[in-house]
């Protein structure tokens, strides 16, 4: 039982830890689904309820709860959070990929 653990630090991107192709995508997605949640579970609301204030289908927010989010664009999660009185802003940043800095040749 002494067996040991090597304890590895991620980027603060799991999508990306994992290698997934579409990695900062998927992540924010999942910020703004659990924003949504979020919005939705301090107001006490079901998804029937949620649907008559938004006018979103309750089976939309069930997907969203069920992490079921690859079909939602990030404009479409940002306009429900809208509907649910939340202020979104949005902050881009860019970095270039390393294996493309590797890659380009010294000048």
């Amino acid at each position: 039982m002494s067996e040991k653990i090597e304890l590895i630090r991620g980027s603060g991107n799991v999508f990306s830890d994992f290698g997934r192709p579409n990695a900062g995508l998927e992540q924010c997605r999942a910020i703004l689904a659990a924003e949504i949640i979020r919005a939705i579970d301090a107001r006490g609301l079901s998804t029937r309820e949620a649907e008559r204030l938004t006018g979103v289908g309750h089976s939309e927010f069930s997907r969203i709860r069920n992490a079921k989010i690859s079909r939602f664009s990030l404009d479409r999660m940002i306009a429900i959070l809208g509907k649910l009185d939340e202020d979104v802003e949005v902050t881009i940043s860019f970095q270039p990929r390393r294996s493309v800095i590797q890659d380009m040749p010294h000048t």
